[in-house]
């Protein structure tokens, strides 16, 4: 049974960082395509950044590149994202999710490639 739970939000002020942890099970994490989503009130899930399983990949979305960073660890079955210079809005739920098909360089921005979601966590920027 795939099961993922993220760790490490909170409430941080402007230009802080954050790292959100994911620990992920049921499944071989080296096979997939993983990545972090997140929501903020009133709007759509977003894919924040995501890695492939086979060479490693990496997608970030324009409003955090240059800020974020995501790595996973297939060993201990992990995943980070390492957000610097938080801003407000950044403000969101932060969902860590996998994808159990089949995911291109094209389709890792995508929201609906990921079919299994932790519970959430909460990262809240003030000003």
């Amino acid at each position: 049974q795939v099961h993922l739970v993220e760790s490490g939000g909170g409430s941080v002020h402007a230009g802080e960082s954050l790292k959100l942890s994911c620990a992920m099970s049921g499944f071989r994490l080296e096979y997939y395509a993983i990545g972090w989503l997140r929501q903020a009130p009133g709007q759509k899930r977003e894919v924040v950044s995501s890695i492939s399983a086979t060479d490693g990949t990496t997608y970030y979305s324009g409003s955090v590149k240059g800020r974020f960073t995501i790595a996973r660890d297939n060993a201990k079955n992990m995943m980070y994202l390492h957000m610097n210079n938080l801003k407000p809005e950044d403000t969101a739920v932060y969902y860590c999710a996998t994808a159990t098909g089949e995911v291109t360089q094209e389709t890792m921005g995508f929201p609906d490639e990921y079919d299994y979601w932790g519970q959430g966590t909460q990262v809240t920027v003030s000003s």
